[in-house]
């Protein structure tokens, strides 16, 4: 039996080319710089929070070649999101020019992003004295924003990173209510404790007094029988 496949082919090549485009446009926003094209965006993705991941930044020059010289620092990233942001991160080069390994033209800032959500690149420095200084947010038509493990853990979903704060908040909100309670005993302890010193240093007084009225009460009255008799 024979198979036709003059027909399928096309199919093949055209599904292989869509797939190919999809994977290039998506998940980095291509900048110019000057002579330079400059694509930002993340490592892996999907970026998923409590993973550790990367800023990716891929330089090309006019003639779409790599631009794999520049040194560690010539180009920085500050990243943020909710209002918060990390110190200049610097993006080094991937390719080894010693084993070869790596890719050239690409580099990558590390970090962990712990929280889901959009997150903004700033990226800044200079390519061979081009100035850089670009500003990009997840989006739709940038790069993917950050989301939370769980749909892709398989068989058990694991508790995320703001799940086991919050517990720990909880945890520890309990161990602050139960020292203040401790605290409070305690303090009512040595209180009862005092009063208890108080009554008995009174209750000795009391006592004592007590016993010097009858000692001269028994005194006033064997003074008065000697006098009788």
């Amino acid at each position: 039996m024979r198979l036709r496949v003059r027909g399928f082919l096309p199919v093949v090549g055209a599904l292989l080319l869509a797939g190919a485009a999809a994977g290039t446009a998506s998940a980095h926003i291509v900048q110019q710089a000057g002579p330079y094209s400059v694509a930002l965006g993340w490592l892996e993705e999907p970026a998923y929070a409590g993973t550790a991941n990367a800023v990716q930044v891929i330089v090309k020059d006019a003639s779409d070649n790599p631009v794999a010289d520049l040194a560690a620092g010539d180009l920085k990233v500050v990243v943020s999101t909710g209002g918060q942001s990390t110190g200049a991160l610097s993006l080094d080069p991937s390719f080894d020019e010693d084993t070869g390994l790596g890719t050239k033209g690409e580099y990558r800032a590390w970090l962990v992003p712990t929280i889901p959500g959009d997150y903004t690149f700033h990226l800044s420095g200079s390519i061979h004295g081009q100035a850089i200084d670009e500003t990009a947010t997840s989006s739709d038509t940038t790069f993917d924003p950050v989301i939370a493990p769980t749909d892709a853990q398989f068989p058990v979903k694991l508790p995320t990173i703001q799940d086991l704060a919050t517990r720990a908040d909880r945890v520890d909100a309990r161990l602050s209510s139960m020292q203040d309670a401790a605290t409070a005993a305690s303090r009512d302890a040595a209180s009862a404790r005092d009063d208890a010193t108080r009554a008995l240093a009174v209750g000795a007084i009391v006592g004592g007094l007590g016993l010097i009225v009858a000692l001269v009460a028994l005194i006033v009255v064997f003074r008065s029988r000697r006098r009788t008799a």
